[in-house]
């Protein structure tokens, strides 16, 4: 079974970080803790921490990345939910052996090293959710 610790993140999907962050941190008041490029999926995102979780907004830099292509779709919003999980490889053995459907079969890496795969919204009733383990210190 899948041991998962606490929600990491919700990700929303900006068309510009300059313009989000004038709701994120103006308005609400979040600080920005960094702002990361992703190279290997195109993208910029930026952190809010908020209790023991963050806001990640995450913006395109590429008219063909999956970012792109979700805000084509369905325009900017909610993205996805991230769980942070002890051991990931486990963690998708056991949805694999559950039957769920899986985008990524094997870790990628993901902002700040992590260890990061995505679980197919098929599988998770309309919700791209995110697993990632954090690296050893």
């Amino acid at each position: 079974m899948t041991s998962v610790k606490r929600i990491n993140h919700i990700a929303i999907v900006v068309e510009d970080i300059d313009d989000a962050l004038h709701f994120w941190r103006d308005a609400l008041g979040l600080k920005v803790s960094h702002i990361e490029e992703v190279p290997d999926q195109d993208s910029v995102v930026a952190f809010l921490p908020v209790g023991n979780m963050e806001i990640e907004l995450v913006k395109s830099t590429s008219e063909e990345s999956g970012v792109a292509r979700y805000l084509k779709k369905r325009g900017p919003g909610i993205h996805h939910i991230c769980f942070e999980v002890d051991d990931i490889e486990a963690s998708l053995e056991s949805l694999k052996a559950s039957g769920v459907r899986l985008i990524n079969n094997e870790p990628i890496i993901g902002t700040s090293g992590k260890r990061v795969a995505f679980v197919h919204p098929e599988s998770a009733h309309g919700v791209l959710v995110e697993l990632y383990e954090l690296p050893p210190k």
